[in-house]
């Protein structure tokens, strides 16, 4: 199976605008753009073919072929990453996988989108796949002081036995409504912001009108839910690794410490 890994980055974020190109500082005191970033992350995952940043601004693509990467131009009329993704599969019809590995993500482990790409692999009635972490009481408590501030942060997934998903939410869920029992885990699990698509899911999601829900809560994968298009979360494990996404500028601290105790320059 040939695998295109598409990193989505627009310029004019509604929470962060030019986040893309946002410094953040490494374990040696480098300064390294946020795409920089999430461009080294794509280039540590195994069994991908070909990497390419898609955005719609000169900045962000010329900066990234500065360093190096492929980047192409993609329309501006793309209401989110996994239309930008759709986008470039439609020039590149060769590839039947196609993974998203948003560019705000830069400490998003390698064995995330291998277990991904596996799932997918694995299993040919898989249209859409994408990770999903237990919280740590560490990861829980983040989430809900981000509610409490009125933060947008992290989001949420509930799913079936079998690991098909029943919603995505910026809200914690499940509601926690009691205290954890001796021995109990935590039910909460954070949705891990990559997936990997088989190409036709992919076209037919950028086919599809926003839905109501993917509205209200801002999750562009809610489309395929509402659309009856099935999406696998796989469970994965961090192996004590520090995990967060670059949703606001407050966390852009959290995110080079993390670089810093990871040792990446």
């Amino acid at each position: 199976m040939s695998v295109l890994l598409v990193i989505p980055a627009r310029y004019a974020s509604t929470r962060y605008p030019g986040k893309a190109l946002a410094g953040l500082r490494g374990a040696t005191g480098k300064e390294k753009s946020l795409i920089e970033r999430s461009h080294a992350a794509a280039r540590a995952v195994a069994g991908i073919d070909r990497i390419i940043i898609a955005t719609d601004d000169e900045r962000i693509a010329n900066h990234a072929r500065g360093f190096g990467a492929e980047a192409v131009m993609t329309p501006s009329s793309c209401r989110n990453g996994t239309e930008r993704c759709a986008a470039v599969a439609e020039m590149l019809p060769e590839y039947d996988l196609v993974v998203n590995l948003q560019g705000d993500a830069p400490l998003t482990p390698p064995w995330f989108v291998e277990a991904l790409v596996k799932a997918a692999t694995a299993d040919s009635t898989v249209a859409v796949a994408t990770p999903v972490l237990r919280c740590d009481p560490q990861a829980l408590a983040g989430f809900l002081e981000d509610r409490r501030a009125g933060r947008v942060g992290g989001t949420t997934a509930v799913f079936d036995a079998a690991g098909r998903a029943l919603y995505f939410s910026k809200e914690v869920i499940p509601f926690m409504g009691r205290d954890l029992r001796t021995g109990e885990e935590i039910p909460v699990h954070h949705h891990v912001g990559v997936y990997a698509y088989r190409r036709t899911a992919l076209l037919r999601y950028a086919a599809l009108p926003e839905g109501p829900l993917e509205r209200w809560e801002g999750l562009e994968q809610l489309r395929f839910l509402e659309n009856g298009l099935g999406i696998l979360c796989v469970p994965v494990e961090a192996h004590g690794r520090t995990f967060w996404e670059l949703n606001n500028p407050e966390d852009l601290p959290k995110i080079e410490r993390a670089l810093v105790e990871l040792g990446i320059d």
